[in-house]
């Protein structure tokens, strides 16, 4: 029986929700470690993060670095997707528990980097989510594809394509111990 989407997400949630929670400190601190260089070589870029789930790589500490010397943004839940808000303080618990910065009238639709959380991975670097669609909505919209940076705490992946065309694919893979890059941006 050839694997599906649905199947491939069920298997790579239930490995990301029972990590071991002795050691998410350790992997969180590798893959902020790897994501910091990663953003150090791009000066004055303006970034969208996520805000972490309890079993998501926790980039807190690197959302407050970056925000010193780059324009930072967090999704802000809009219909079935987002848009992008500027990240100030407080966040307030919302739909999905997911926490947001507060609203915004200004229509952002450019951004040098995007680093998204995610499930897991197919053949073609493209990204399973939880099955809402709200990543794929949202970079449908932007007018140019961002350096895009996925994010695992722990390598979720297969050969096989399972992901639709509309899924959204990345330039970098960032994990505890694999870092995967994109070939079609090691070509540029």
């Amino acid at each position: 029986m050839p694997l599906t989407k649905a199947k491939f997400r069920e298997n790579c949630l239930k490995k990301m929700k029972t990590l071991p929670s002795h050691n998410a400190l350790y992997r969180n601190y590798l893959v902020n470690k790897k994501l910091l260089n990663e953003l150090k070589k791009r000066k004055n870029s303006s970034i969208l993060f996520y805000y972490p789930f309890d079993f998501e790589v926790d980039i807190r500490n690197i959302l407050t670095i970056m925000r010193r010397n780059n324009t930072v943004y967090v999704p802000f839940m809009v219909g079935e997707s987002f848009k992008m808000v500027p990240f100030r303080l407080p966040l307030n618990k919302k739909k999905f528990g997911i926490f947001e910065a507060g609203n915004t009238l200004r229509n952002i639709n450019k951004i040098d980097i995007a680093i998204v959380p995610t499930i897991g991975m197919d053949g073609k670097l493209q990204r399973i989510g939880f099955g809402k669609g709200m990543y794929d909505r949202f970079f449908d919209k932007l007018k140019k594809k961002p350096y895009t940076i996925f994010i695992q705490p722990e390598i979720c992946y297969t050969k096989e394509l399972v992901c639709d065309s509309y899924d959204v694919a990345c330039d970098l893979l960032i994990t505890p111990k694999v870092n995967i890059l994109s070939k079609a941006r090691v070509k540029k």
